[in-house]
């Protein structure tokens, strides 16, 4: 067989701490710098001492500006000590330091500030006591930190000014602003300005913290000096008060130095050059800094195979393979392509890529609406709304606006007409009637969803690729948001009204009268309630449904400013922000939810069209231009920024339309690069210079083995979406999907649970499990051997055998699979004892239970001598068959015709089988358990 495809495993990129939006490092030429950065003193400069230990300076420091951010340098604000929840030796700073009132306040009243006798604050003599602090010596006495410290306490020991007097932070310039090493061990140093509303600017740079994304590529200590160590780029990010400034650092291969491509080991076949699009351009002018050459093209059988699997989550068939590759025409590439957009495949692998991010999970909608004797109902109906607009390629908006301020009822709908409707849409079972209704309600239903703070995190995620939760309780640790900053946003969410029995005002009169006209007992509540309105839909009746509406509750209230009651009072509207934007006056909207639908189509937004794109992007080429897809913040910079620039901004321009960003992704050079390096780019897992590898997603890599094992009309029905797939089940629940996939198997290949905010929820990582599923499952092996449905009865049938069944004898090779299935259960039973308590407690749950279904199904292999007594009869084929029947099994596996020695490899196990169709089972069983097919590539 051939040699297996690497598994190539990049590491991800470490996020720095802090951001603010709008805050960024200037536009600068590399090594040049204003004079007035040159001209400005340091801070280390301004209060160090004197030969005798004094200084002399006048200045008093100011909290914000330099007790604050020293504090920060130092580490005393943060998780590991005086930043903790509870502290650290009695005192208490605010986590990360911006809370400056409460952080003066903790300073006066614990005994670290003494503004009577300063020298016995303990702020200053503790830090540089190293028996005396449990954190160690952080600075030397009558050091310049120490100077900062002390005259700010003789200064009075302020805290930061606010209202009129308050200071705000405009922006951090760092300086260079690309760095560019020539070798190993090369140092630059970094001067940072900060720049303030008042119009000051003072160089800060000895009060930043600096941090690595990759400190292999680039380190830098806590003075800012950045140290080159290998090849590749990076950032390092430069954090003061809210800013955050990310900093690309590249290490460029001295040369490209000669090819070594290890295109020779697949057979000869032409790759075709695409002409070079605008994405090339930016691609390669990043590579071109780098000094890396991208790999050669892909050829057309591994593009068939990659694109059919990213555009439609479907393998191609042996004819379509066939064909593809006989068609001569220049623009077959790009008809494929065009194709697969039309295919049900599309839709349906895209449904599910954005149900996965909306979060459309069976068992957190089971609490809405009536029983209806089908579990997953309203997830179904969740996937089929999105579906048929994929389907119809509506406007990545307008779909977005149809989840986000959706409502129950349509305009100009009654509670009855709309009770009628959803009970018409009960009953069926696909739930493709929903799809008619103009918004998606089940969004905000959810029981992990029902909080307006649990709202905002899920909406940051879902539509802006923002993780804002830490923000909930503290200053954000990775990003720019404040505790503020959240409050203020999760206000946009608190009218939201959608829960089991919810009606709205207007609706409770109908409500009543219909729960009447069914006679339905009053004292029937709950569960019960729910279970017998489900009996009555399904008897065709129209029962009470709960509503999704807006509660009229946030209206401004009378606030005292004066404590004299004579006073009047003033009336103070209630306002919530949007994220890095404006303020909104809840008391002038009905539903603060279309403001915030306007904010995301702006063409100034920075996050929602970026995110869409940039998760499309890291669906094609396994890593997201952000990378992690759905972290957009300031430290985690794009490894691209002219390229997310350009996607975000043509994708708005285009008017959102999803089928042009799919186009215009993959007919480009870069899409249709081979996965077979060179020794310029074979450690480049972010710059897009050759295809990496990647797991099929678990929906796809179950449809691709029964597609690949099932005859030819089964395989197409299952292609064209005529049968059920994995691909087309809309919920995320343990049950599996209509009639056919098994949620065993989905579950092994990490199949998205949809249960936090994050791209975690679904795993394409490898592991034993899914091995032993492929090699051992009964489901496969049966599939395998199906005497009505299968591939090998099919060539049974047409080379003249009978397809009655008979026993294998011991010397086949099923023989040699009882023996492979003792093996396994020896490893996974060493490998339960390996993981014991310390391993994934729910991987050692599916660990366990497989061992033990092994086991089970070992014991049925020895009494009955085979795992599946539906082998065909024994024959004898031709050799002309024998050829004919590989070729067709690599073309419906591998999508490519075997090399020389994989035919002949192949060929000759058949010939030795005393069986053919054993021999070749034995084939297409091997094949469907390569690296090759369960990877994309």
């Amino acid at each position: 067989m051939k040699k297996p495809l690497p598994i190539r495993v990049g590491f991800p990129s470490l996020l720095a701490f802090w951001g603010l939006l709008g805050l960024s490092a200037q536009s600068t030429a590399y090594g040049s710098e204003p004079d007035v950065v040159k001209s400005l003193p340091s801070i280390q400069t301004r209060f160090a001492p004197a030969a005798d230990g004094n200084c002399t300076t006048d200045e008093t420091p100011d909290f914000q500006k330099h007790v604050s951010p020293l504090l920060g340098r130092m580490g005393c604000n943060g998780r590991a000590c005086h930043g903790s929840f509870q502290g650290r030796g009695g005192f208490m700073l605010s986590l990360f330091g911006y809370d400056f009132n409460a952080d003066n306040k903790a300073l006066l009243e614990n005994g670290r500030v003494n503004k009577e006798d300063v020298l016995a604050s303990l702020i200053l003599s503790k830090p540089v006591d190293e028996d005396n602090h449990e954190g160690g010596k952080r600075f030397e006495k009558n050091g310049w930190e120490y100077w900062v410290l002390r005259k700010w306490i003789e200064g009075g020991a302020k805290s930061a000014r606010f209202g009129k007097t308050a200071i705000k932070l405009e922006k951090l310039e760092v300086l260079p602003s690309e760095i560019v090493f020539g070798k190993l061990g090369d140092t630059v140093a970094l001067k940072a300005t900060a720049i303030w509303n008042d119009g000051t600017k003072e160089d800060v740079t000895d009060l930043c913290r600096f941090f690595s994304n990759d400190s292999s590529i680039a380190s830098i200590d806590e003075k800012g000096k950045v140290i080159g160590g290998e090849n590749g780029d990076t950032h390092v990010v430069v954090a003061y008060d809210k800013a955050v400034v990310p900093i690309p650092v590249l290490r460029p291969r001295a040369s490209l130095g000669k090819s070594t491509s290890t295109a020779s080991v697949v057979p000869k076949q032409e790759s075709r050059t695409v002409e070079s699009t605008e994405i090339d351009r930016l691609v390669q002018a990043k590579l071109d800094k780098l000094n890396i050459r991208p790999s050669e093209g892909c050829t057309d059988s591994e593009f068939i195979r990659r694109v059919s699997l990213d555009i439609s989550g479907t393998l191609p068939t042996a004819n379509r393979v066939r064909k593809f590759l006989d068609d001569t025409d220049p623009q077959k590439r790009t008809k494929l392509v065009e194709e697969l957009l039309s295919s049900p495949g599309y839709a349906s692998l895209w449904a599910t890529f954005f149900s996965d991010i909306t979060g459309n999970n069976d068992e957190q909608l089971n609490n809405f609406a009536p029983v209806n004797g089908k579990q997953g109902g309203l997830s179904q109906q969740w996937y089929q709304w999105i579906y048929d607009r994929i389907e119809k390629n509506v406007p990545y908006d307008k779909m977005v606006e149809g989840i986000v301020t959706a409502v129950s009822r349509e305009e100009g709908e009654s509670y009855r007409d709309y009770c009628a409707k959803m009970c018409e849409v009960s009953n069926d079972p696909s739930g493709k009637s929903f799809a008619d209704r103009s918004s998606m309600m089940y969004y905000w239903v959810r029981r992990n969803q029902r909080t307006s703070e649990e709202r905002a995190i899920g909406f940051a995620y879902a539509f802006l690729g923002v993780r804002i939760q830490c923000a909930q309780c503290h200053k954000h640790p990775f990003d720019q948001w404040s505790k503020t900053d959240f409050e203020q946003f999760e206000r946009l969410f608190d009218g939201i009204v959608g829960n089991q029995g919810s009606q709205s005002p207007e609706s409770k009169s109908e409500y009543a009268e219909i729960i009447q006209e069914l006679g339905v007992a009053k004292s029937l509540k709950g569960n019960d309630l729910r279970k017998k309105l489900g009996e009555l839909v399904k008897e065709g009746k129209t029962v009470p449904y709960p509503e999704v509406y807006i509660a009229k509750s946030n209206r401004a209230k009378p606030k005292d400013t004066d404590k004299d009651k004579d006073k009047k009072k003033t009336t103070t509207a209630p306002t919530a922000r949007l994220l890095g934007a404006e303020s909104i006056d809840l008391s002038q909207v009905d539903d603060p939810r279309k403001p915030l639908m306007d904010w995301l189509r702006r063409k100034d937004n920075p996050y929602f069209a970026r995110a869409l794109v940039n998760r499309v992007w890291a669906h094609y080429f396994e890593a997201g231009i952000v990378n992690p897809a759905d972290d957009m913040n300031l430290a985690n910079a794009p490894s691209n920024t002219p390229l997310l620039d350009y996607l975000a901004s043509q994708f708005i321009d285009k008017g959102y339309d999803l089928k042009w960003l799919h186009r215009t992704i993959v007919d480009t050079q870069t899409y249709q690069r081979s996965w077979r390096t060179n020794e310029t780019n074979e450690l480049d897992k972010r710059n897009f210079s050759h295809a990496l590898l990647k797991r099929l997603p678990a929906e796809v890599a179950y449809d691709s083995i029964q597609i690949a094992i099932r005859n030819d009309e089964e395989g197409r029905g299952l292609c064209d979406f005529s049968q059920d797939r994995a691909l087309s089940i809309g919920g995320s629940g343990p049950k599996g999907g209509p009639g056919t996939a098994s949620g065993y198997a989905l579950s092994v290949f990490g199949r998205s649970t949809r249960e936090t905010n994050c791209d975690c929820d679904r795993s394409n990582d490898p592991s034993l499990l899914q091995t032993v599923f492929v090699r051992n499952d009964s489901d496969v092996l049966k599939g395998l051997r199906d005497p009505n449905h299968g591939w090998l009865a099919q060539i049974a049938k047409s080379s003249g055998a009978s397809s009655d069944s008979k026993q294998a004898g011991d010397e086949s090779p099923m023989s040699k699979r009882r023996t492979e299935m003792e093996n396994q259960i020896k490893e996974g039973k060493e490998r339960i004892a390996k993981l014991g308590s310390k391993g994934n407690p729910e991987q050692f749950k599916k660990l366990e239970a497989r061992v033990a279904q092994m086991e089970k199904q070992l014991a049925s292999f020895s009494k009955n001598g085979n795992t599946n007594p539906s082998t065909p009869t024994a024959t004898k084929l031709s050799p002309d068959q024998i050829n004919e029947a590989v070729d067709e099994a690599y073309l419906r596996t591998l999508s490519r015709f075997p090399t020389a020695n994989e035919r002949k490899i192949a060929v000759k196990a058949v010939k030795e089988s005393t069986n053919s169709m054993e021999g070749l089972s034995d084939v297409l069983w091997a094949l469907i358990n390569t690296k090759e097919f369960i990877l994309n590539h």
